[in-house]
């Protein structure tokens, strides 16, 4: 009997597949970097058939010679990136832009201004702000003459990025779960379906829009000429949402922190729609028989992006790794202090133009100072997340972080410093990919429900407690408050 999930995890900067048992042990991974377009400043692009041909790379690369023990297949995906393409030939007709993009916020300025943000607000618990999909898709119509011209002869397909993978799988069939399609502007958090006053608003036609479905359950069916068998689609998962079910945390409080490309925190709020007065948003964290589960979240869009830019465009470090004995070097970072504001500042300030800061440097500021501020960046920006939170009633208790950031230890303790706050972190980091397998394996019957494949497939976790001075606690936050000012 088969009882592996093959999990494609389509990131921001690569594309991976891996392969899971049922007790949820990793059994192989293939992974490939994505190009990353900046055509202008504040643009982000990706080519949407280079995404596919790697993930389908991969896949193959990951399976190898052992399809017939896929029992499932489960996809897990960067989220709000938008791809338009052409339902006939299933060709992409422009490249794809990412949710780090924020060419619309012009766009999104306009709609706030004349008064419809309380609107969208309440219908989707998001805000208006170029990160969404929806505005996207508006300009993607507006700008490429190949999308205007699908749209008027009703073959244009918009999709996020899981439904895309989905369309190239099965030959055709064009869904988008709803923890996806939650991120779009276009569905109500109590809605089934998109919402034909929201359409209106952006100017999205309906007809080009996916079906919405479940995040796990017998979904779609990926054609055999792929991996040699079809395997049944059991598991759609937007990527932070999949972090929380990775994590276990599926009981109404339960909070994660996922430290990737950007940061995201997401707090299980049961089958309650969150409503935030305080900037963060609500969101569907899963779906199952068209039952929800929603969340409450706040977002980052700079995280591990920041420590790339400091090895890719600044040239101070050799790799993520390095960063780490860098901050263990020197006892504090010298007052140096960063504003990772590279692509706008998201959650709770909202601030589509917030350009990024350095402050505090001195001729004793070097290489080690810059990459402790770095990683001490994370810590403030949490900060900021943990009092909107408990603003909206919704104060962590204990905090279980992952992503690839998440495995570097100083990082981790400094987080529990700042947020005074235990700090969980799992021994598989990975818990993007393990979330869409639990989804996966739920759907495909290997496990009964989602608590149940937690308890199968989590492994163990370290814990680190606060021991930061108060004083200097204090201080830090200070200081970090003057440089936000200035961003």
């Amino acid at each position: 009997m088969a009882e592996c999930i093959l999990v494609l995890d389509a990131g921001t900067t690569s594309t991976r597949a891996m392969v899971f048992g049922r007790d949820g042990k990793l059994a192989s991974v293939a992974q490939a970097e994505l190009t990353q377009h900046y055509p202008r400043p504040g643009w982000v692009e990706h080519d949407a058939e280079e995404i596919w041909q790697k993930t389908l790379s991969c896949m193959r690369e990951a399976v190898g010679e052992r399809a017939e023990d896929i029992a499932a297949i489960g996809i897990t995906n960067q989220r709000e990136t938008v791809v338009a393409w052409d339902r006939g030939t299933g060709e992409p007709l422009a490249r794809a832009i990412v949710w780090q993009d924020r060419r619309t916020a012009d766009f999104c300025a306009a709609l706030k201004e004349a008064g419809h943000e309380p609107l969208v607000q309440e219908k989707t618990g998001l805000l208006l702000d170029p990160y969404f999909s929806g505005t996207k898709m508006r300009w993607l119509l507006d700008n490429e003459t190949g999308v205007q011209a699908a749209a008027a002869d009703g073959s244009l397909a918009f999709g996020t990025i899981e439904s895309w993978l989905v369309f190239r799988l099965t030959g055709g069939v064009h869904i988008s779960d709803a923890s996806n399609a939650s991120r779009t502007l276009l569905l109500p958090l109590e809605g089934a379906d998109f919402d034909e006053e929201l359409c209106e608003l952006f100017g999205v036609p309906r007809a080009a829009l996916p079906r919405v479905v479940d995040t796990h359950g017998a979904l779609a069916e990926a054609g055999a000429e792929w991996l040699g068998r079809t395997i049944p689609i059991c598991g759609l998962v937007g990527d932070q949402q999949s972090a929380t079910i990775g994590q276990g945390c599926l009981s109404f409080g339960e909070t994660k922190a996922t430290y990737g490309t950007g940061a995201f925190v997401l707090t299980n709020k049961g089958s309650k729609v969150p409503r935030s007065e305080h900037r963060l948003l609500g969101t569907v964290l899963c779906q199952g028989e068209g039952k929800r589960t929603y969340a409450l979240e706040g977002a980052c869009f700079v995280a591990g992006s920041l420590v790339q830019y400091l090895r890719d465009q600044l040239g101070l470090i050799g790799s993520a790794a390095e960063t780490e004995d860098l901050a263990r070097s020197i006892e504090d970072s010298g007052e140096v202090v960063i504003v990772p504001a590279l692509a706008g500042l998201g959650a709770p300030h909202w601030k589509p133009d917030a350009r990024g800061v350095i402050s505090g440097l001195s001729f004793a500021s070097g290489r080690a100072q810059i990459a402790r501020a770095a990683l001490e960046a994370m810590a403030h920006q949490t900060h900021d997340l943990a009092q909107a939170f408990a603003a909206d009633g919704a104060a962590w208790t204990r905090l279980k972080i992952d992503g690839g950031m998440s495995a570097n230890d100083w990082m981790a303790q400094d987080l529990a410093n700042i947020l005074d706050l235990e700090v969980e972190r799992p021994d598989f980091v990975e818990t993007t990919a393990l979330g869409a397998a639990m989804c996966a394996a739920v759907g495909a019957g290997l496990h009964p429900d989602l608590p149940a494949a937690a308890d199968a497939m989590r492994g163990n976790a370290a814990c680190f407690a606060p021991d930061m001075d108060e004083e200097v606690r204090k201080a830090r936050l200070a200081r970090y408050a003057r440089a936000l000012s200035a961003a």
